[in-house]
């Protein structure tokens, strides 16, 4: 583990995202409510959330940080054509000596992986891309992601 003791506690911000690519079918079960496990997009929401909290537990030699906020948002594309893509956005703030930035990316992450478990039933094809860092602030440097 890094040794951050020396550092000062600053106001920390990161933002991550990433993708679910699904059968436009399955897009509209999530959308009417007719997937067998429930309302995926709020269960997916507090999965992120949980996941962020906890993500000194799950990446070996990672600070264990108790964010102030975590927000998960989701993108739905309109339908048309047999494949779409819903974005998961994160953000994660925290004041703290180390960055964010692992707690956004878990909670995309974990977001992601709560649709495909709650969907795999109907949709066994979906993927889970393009899952990565668009932000951070606070600290020694600020980062935004080309686009």
């Amino acid at each position: 583990m890094v040794d951050v003791g020396g550092k000062t506690v600053t106001a920390r911000q990161a933002v991550a995202e990433g993708y679910v690519t699904l059968l436009t079918e399955t897009l509209a079960a999530i959308s009417e409510g007719r997937v067998a496990k429930g309302e995926v997009l709020a269960v997916a929401r507090v999965a992120g959330i949980m996941a962020a909290k906890r993500t000194g537990e799950l990446v070996p030699l990672c600070h264990g940080l108790s964010p102030d906020a975590v927000a998960v948002e989701f993108e739905l594309p309109r339908r048309g054509g047999k494949l779409c893509r819903i974005r998961i956005q994160a953000t994660a703030s925290v004041h703290a000596k180390t960055g964010v930035e692992m707690e956004a990316l878990t909670a995309v992450s974990v977001a992601a992986l709560t649709i495909y478990d709650m969907c795999k039933a109907i949709d066994r094809g979906m993927t889970i891309e393009g899952i990565r860092l668009l932000s951070k602030t606070g600290g020694k440097s600020d980062y935004r992601a080309k686009a």
